[in-house]
């Protein structure tokens, strides 16, 4: 089946509306408002949740790469320094590092 281009273009441009409108719920209609406590305290999860969505199905899904030792590695030490630090940004630092510069050294 064939998508011509004017579909994907309608597809795109559904997309973007329809993240505007989530981001307008947010900033445009509640922006001015202080918000609760419970769903600050809920938001603070956001990066931890993000990160292994992100990387679980380069890790075990079906993929090139899945089962990769090096990136299985790099996933390890992200874990190990995320724990240790509670930074999230160290912690993707470190797997970046290593994901890339041994990668880069073995490749």
């Amino acid at each position: 089946m064939d998508i011509s281009p004017t579909q994907i273009w309608i597809i795109i441009g559904v997309l973007g509306v329809c993240t505007y409108l989530i981001r307008l719920s947010f900033m445009g209609l509640i922006g001015d408002r202080p918000l609760p406590e419970w769903l600050l305290r809920m938001l603070r999860y956001t990066p931890v949740a993000v990160l292994p969505a992100v990387v679980a199905p380069m890790l075990i899904g079906s993929g090139a790469h899945s089962g990769d030792p090096l990136r299985i590695g790099a996933a390890l030490a992200t874990l190990v320094v995320g724990l240790t630090t509670r930074n999230v940004l160290w912690a993707i630092a470190t797997g970046f590092g290593i994901l890339f510069g041994v990668g880069a050294l073995l490749g």
